[in-house]
Order: structure tokens, then sequence, then C-alpha cells
């Protein structure tokens, strides 16, 4: 009590003294502050001066079993007043020791000032070197074999009623640490930074940092640092904090346990039981529901096991609700730890050689190895809607990697001089993976020639869209312009109406298709028309109308500019988004006749004139033979034919003239029927 007294007389707090002798006497007495001078000089320079409070605070014993329950002046208010007056740090007093102690001496309900004890060490460690000493901070970061000798295995074996408080806070530590460093590293003028430690991305990767922070959701003594926790999460590690991740029920039925949980599960039961998906669904969906029973942290020893069997899942025989079943044990098995799981998942869906020798940092590095898997993947709903997670996963955990990156080469370096250059080539960088990943999603909704099999594989193909589609839509509305790079990269046409019909978001592309269209290539511009077509039919809005309207304009403008092949290529393939825009919009149906006219005029006319000069080299030849007699004509060397070419584009610039005809016939009937039924 009177080492608390003496560190708040040097901190002037001469209130919150007056405050405490009277708690302590048990009677409300007045104080006088001016007549406390004397006493402060005494406890300040003759009985505890600051060296000596700092230096005895560390030899205090830590409480044991600290928690909220405990009333009264403890070691923990001195040594936290000591840290934000930073008398510590004043008189190079190492409080490392003692704060990694009382962490982990720290029990359930948690203490209210265990985490402002946190963040005061916190920010006592990150402190820029002076410039004129070079000394860095005396309060060190805990390092990683300390931390890992809380966690280790224990958390592994935890039962329900296990203790996590030291993980809590020691997890709270560390989100504090990354938050605090790279604000630190963000700021301008800190060109002293050498020296600062960061955690490694590998042991960030082998702590439960999800599971622990959802226990800290469930149990409420720990809740009041629940919304803290999670905060930081999101910020440093967006790959554990995905919205889907935490709208999952990770929590089981109580019937269904008492159900399920009679037995002990042995590596010999999940294997007799997986085995036999095909021939004995009942035994593998009892063997599931058993997985599914269970606390995630307790079958997560099985997990290589379990994945083990998930190609077996693919097979066209398997029920789907065996794998409906395997999806929610591999959700649960995704809330320990997630990484290590995204690396099994990815090595059972590979067959080649490779993919033993995969890593969890070959995700992070390279996310779109997670598409490199089993082509019977992209037609399996279930596996592939998992596959996506990990993808997702991958990208979101690429990009807090890259990110690390750079401040690491800040941290070593002490430079900030290319920092913006480094965020460019990372913003390039990931833009690149996130399009090639939507890419090759795209292409695996192409339609085959085995899904027109058989109309069951066709339902698939529509799943497995609706799956995409859903996927992609998060993408773009996480980020916007990369709907504007996939588009201006361009993707299979016969796509565009499965994606406006199953993107929700496909309306942010009215923002950028009139750039589209204006690109000097002839299959963007028809890409964007046939867009235009698609996005009204879904959106017709008044910006809507005014795209279709520039569209045919645009069209009707290249008339007088492009040759007979060049219209040919540009008109034909975008006919059909003429007859939707017409659909849609009746009152652009004037236009569109206008324009198709003036397009069927000009076709006419240089098909009757190529005609023309068709026949004449081939009736003047003919002249030519009969005069030249059969002398001649046996003298003549067989030579190819010069007009064959010719005579192809004449046959398609006919149909051309001819298609443009049954639009003008198809929109026409479009207006009659609008008019009947108006």
């Amino acid at each position: 009590m009177l080492l608390l007294m003496a560190i708040h007389f040097h901190s002037s707090q001469l209130t919150w003294i007056c405050d405490h002798m009277c708690n302590t006497l048990g009677m409300r007495i007045n104080i006088r502050q001016s007549t406390m001078g004397k006493m402060k000089q005494i406890f300040t320079q003759d009985v505890f001066p600051e060296q000596v409070v700092a230096s005895r605070s560390v030899n205090i014993p830590v409480t044991p079993n600290l928690n909220a329950n405990m009333s009264g002046f403890l070691p923990i208010h001195c040594v936290l007043q000591l840290l934000k007056s930073q008398a510590f740090t004043k008189h190079r007093v190492n409080i490392k020791t003692w704060i990694y102690n009382q962490i982990c001496a720290s029990v359930s309900p948690l203490h209210p000032l265990l985490p402002s004890l946190i963040e005061a060490y916190v920010t006592s460690i990150l402190v820029v070197p002076n410039k004129a000493t070079q000394e860095l901070a005396v309060n060190q970061p805990i390092t990683e074999e300390e931390i890992l000798k809380v966690f280790g295995d224990k958390v592994l074996d935890q039962t329900g009623n296990e203790n996590f408080t030291a993980h809590l806070l020691l997890l709270y530590y560390l989100l504090l640490y990354e938050e605090n460093s790279m604000s630190l590293a963000s700021q301008p003028n800190r060109l002293q930074l050498v020296g600062l430690i960061r955690y490694k991305t590998e042991f960030l990767a082998d702590i439960p940092i999800r599971y622990i922070v959802q226990q800290a959701e469930k149990e409420h003594p720990y809740s009041s640092l629940f919304s803290t926790l999670l905060r930081l999460l999101a910020t440093h590690f967006p790959h554990l904090s995905l919205v889907e991740d935490w709208m999952e029920d990770t929590t089981s039925e109580s019937q269904f346990v008492l159900q399920h949980k009679a037995k002990n599960i042995t590596t010999e039961m999940i294997e007799s039981g997986l085995s036999m998906m095909v021939e004995r669904p009942e035994r593998a969906g009892i063997v599931l529901k058993r997985l599914y029973a269970e606390r995630p942290i307790k079958i997560w020893p099985f997990a290589p096991t379990i994945l083990k069997f998930l190609p077996n899942t693919l097979d066209s025989n398997v029920s789907r609700y065996i794998q409906e079943l395997y999806k929610k044990v591999w959700l649960r098995l995704n809330t320990v730890l997630p990484r290590s799981l995204w690396a099994l998942t990815i090595k059972a869906l590979q067959h080649n050689n490779g993919a033993s020798a995969l890593k969890e940092e070959n995700l992070i590095q390279d996310p779109l190895q997670v598409l490199q898997c089993d082509a019977r993947v992209y037609r399996c709903p279930t596996v592939l809607s998992i596959v996506i997670r990990v993808l997702q996963s991958s990208l979101a955990a690429s990009r807090s990697h890259l990110s690390r990156l750079v401040n690491q080469k800040i941290f070593a370096t002490g430079q900030l001089t290319q920092t913006n250059n480094r965020e460019e080539y990372k913003n390039v960088l990931t833009a690149a993976q996130d399009s090639a990943a939507v890419q090759l999603l795209l292409e695996a909704c192409l339609e085959t020639e085995d899904d027109r099999k058989s109309f069951s594989n066709m339902m698939t193909l529509r799943e497995v869209r609706g799956v995409v589609c859903s996927f992609l839509h998060q993408m773009f509305i996480a980020d916007p312009p990369l709907a504007k790079l996939v588009h201006f990269q361009g993707y299979p046409r016969e796509l565009l109406p499965v994606t406006c019909l199953g993107i929700p978001s496909m309306h942010i592309c009215l923002d950028f298709i009139a750039e589209l269209l204006s690109q000097p290539d002839f299959q963007k511009q028809i890409f964007a028309i046939d867009l235009i077509s698609n996005i009204s039919q879904q959106y017709p809005l008044p910006k809507s109308l005014s795209l279709a309207r520039l569209a045919i304009n645009t069209m009707y403008t290249f008339l007088s500019v492009l040759t007979q092949e060049d219209r040919r290529e540009l008109y034909m393939p975008t006919l059909p988004a003429l007859v939707r825009i017409c659909q849609v919009f009746p009152t652009l149906s004037e236009d569109c006749i206008t324009f198709l006219n003036q397009l069927g005029r000009m076709c006419v006319s240089v098909t009757s004139v190529r005609s023309d000069i068709f026949l004449l080299p081939a009736a003047a030849a003919q002249r030519s033979e009969e005069m030249e007699g059969p002398k001649l004509r046996m003298r003549r060397v067989p030579k190819p034919d010069i007009f064959d070419e010719r005579t192809d584009i004449a046959v398609a610039n006919k149909l051309f003239a001819q298609q443009v005809e049954l639009t003008v016939k198809e929109i026409l009937q479009n207006c009659l029927e609008n008019n009947a039924s108006a």
C-alpha cells in the first residue's frame, strides 16, 4: 500500500491518495491537498524515490489466481501505474518477467486491469530508439518460446472446463503488438525502426487464434475482451475472420450430442466408416455424426485421417447427405488451425507429385494453387464450396502476408522512401491474383459435352454456377475495381447470362461499360454490347437505357467507317443483343430498326457488286478457252482458283444480310406483341 501511495505521489495524483485513505480507513474525512506537500516530499525524496519504487516493483510477487473477484489494492495496481508514468523506461528497469508471470497466473473471471496492463506494456516496448544514445526500449517483447510454453499442445488437450485466461491475454498481447508496430511503421519520419522484433508468420499460424476468440465469445467471463480481440483479428488476420466462418453454427444440439457421443472416437473407426461411403453410407453417416458431435479441439488430432477420405466424396455414387455431413465436420475442424487444414485439404484433392510437398506457406504465397485440384471438384457443389472457402481464406491470407512483408522491410531497413512503390506492387499483385481466381472459376462454369448428356448433370452445373456466382458477388462487393478489371479482361460471352443473373452486384458494371465500349478492340466492344443487353434485362434502369442508346449510336457511327468484313465481324455477334435491348426498352426499337435497315442495305449492295465482279472473270475465262482451242487448253497449267476466297466472302455477306433481316423481323414482332398487350 505504501508503495502504491508513493507511486501516486510521484505522479502527483493527490486526489486518488485522498480517496485511497478514506477507503482504507472506512470513513469519509476531509483531507486538504495543500497540506500534503510535506508528506509528498518525504515519500518522493526520502522514503521512496522513483528509482527505488521502480526497482522494488519488479520483486513484488505476482498475485496467484488473479481474477475479477479479488478486491483491494494488488501488485497489478502498482505496476500498471508505473508503466503509465514510464518509470520503468526512465530508470531502465525491465518488467517483462513480472508481466509474463502475472499473465500465466491469471484465471477466470478476467480481472479488469489485465487488458490495461498489456496495453501499457506494449506501449513501453514499441518506443523509437533515442537518436543520441541509440538505446532500444528496456522492455522487450515476449519471446516466441515463452508464448509456446503457454500454448504448446495444452490447448488441444483441454476439456470444456479448462481455463483460457492466459491464452486470451497472450493472444491479446500478440494482436495488440501487431497493431501498434504497424501503426508505428506507417508514421512519417520514423527512420530508426531497426531492431524491433516481428513475430514470424509460421509461429502465428501454429496458434489456434480463431478457436480461442470463439471461446471468448461463448464464455461470459471473457466477454469484455471479445470485441477488442475481434477488431484486431479482422484487421491483421482477415483470413481468420471471414463472415461465413462466424455465421457457421459451431455448437451441436444437446440432443444430437447425447445421441452420438457414446463411444470414443478412434482412427480405426474413422477409416472403417469413411471408406464405405458408397457401399455402406449408413456406417459413414454414423461416423460423421459422431465426429460432428465432438468439440472441434478434440477431433483435430484426427484431421489427417478425415481429410484422407475427402476424394471419396467426389464419387458420383456418394449421397448428398454424406457430402453435407462431411462438409459440416470440415467446418468444425476449420475453427481450430485453419491454415493446417487448408494444406491438408488441397493435398487430398491434388493427384500430382508436387501435392505431397505442398506446405501451408505455399498456399499463402500462391493462392491459385488451391484451384489446381481434381477436375471432379468443379462438378461437386459441396466439395467446391469447401475449396472456395479455402480459396477465399488463402487470398485474404496472401494480402495480409504481403502487407507484413512490406512492414518487415521497413523494420529491417528503417527506410520509408520506397514504401509507396512497395504498396503499389502489392496492390497490383493482389489484383492479379484475385482476377486470375475469378477467371478460373468462370471457366469452370462453362457447359461441356458431359453436362449435356443428362438432366442431372445440367442441374449439377446449375448448382455449381450458383456457388461460384455467390462467391464472385462477395468479391465484387468487397472490391468493386475487381469487377472492372475482370470485365476489361473479358470472359466467354456465353457466361454473361449466368453472371448477370447469378451475381446480384453486376449492376456496378453500369459505371464502366461506356469506357469498355470505347476501347479500340472489336472483341471488347462486342463484349460490352452483349453485357449491356444482359444487364438491362436484370436492371432496366434509366442508366441502362442511356447505355443501350449509347451502344446503338456507337454501332450506327461505325457503319460509315468500317469495311464490310469489319462490319460483319462487329455486328454479326451483336444482333441478338439488339433484340434483347428492344425487348427491355421498346422505345429503342425504332432506332434499332433504322440502324439495321441501313446495315442491311449496305450488305445487299456490297454483295450485289461483288457478285457481278465474281462472274466477269469466270465468263471471260470460258470465252477465252473457246477461242484458244484444244492446243492451248492442253498447255494450260492448273492454278488454284483465286476467286474462292471472294466467293466465300460473298456467301458470308449474304448470310449476314439474311440474319439482319431476321433480326428486324424479330424486333418488329416484339413491338407488335407489346402493342397488343398494351
